[in-house]
């Protein structure tokens, strides 16, 4: 897990990155960039440098010049929106997952068929975390 939460602007430069199959320089994570945001080149590097203190971008030092750092995904999208998500059930729900559902739920008017999909993520859900005692302590009890 990040030491700390991964702000607005370095979540643009992730989505850059998750959306590229191999490692970038500051370069070239800026030129695919640019035109989307309002970001100079120095700064893409200073937060690129921050992702990489917070452990979720690697880097290896380019063989041919040891100035350029190619870029590489540590942590994936998913993990990232998983905590990103338990901040946020923390800081507004006091942790309750279940008060952070219904509120979400009662924001949004949803169809039948994202009504089914959430169905289907529920029964897919029903016993996740809870795990099963040990046959052995099942015998002694």
């Amino acid at each position: 897990m990040a030491k700390e939460e991964i702000t607005p602007s370095e979540w643009q430069i992730m989505e850059v990155l998750w959306a590229c199959s191999e490692p970038l320089t500051s370069s070239e994570v800026y030129k695919r960039m640019q035109g989307n945001v309002d970001m100079s080149q120095r700064m893409v590097r200073v937060l690129m440098n921050r992702l990489s203190q917070k452990d979720i971008l690697g880097y290896t030092v380019d063989e041919h010049d040891s100035r350029v750092y190619h870029y590489y995904v540590r942590r994936s999208r998913e993990e990232c929106v998983k905590e990103k998500s338990r901040r946020f059930v923390d800081s507004y729900f006091s942790g309750s997952g279940t008060n952070a559902m219904a509120a979400l739920l009662q924001s949004f008017a949803l169809t039948d068929e994202q009504i089914k999909e959430l169905e289907e993520i529920l029964k897919n859900s029903r016993g996740r975390g809870v795990e099963a005692p040990d046959k052995e302590e099942e015998t002694n009890v």
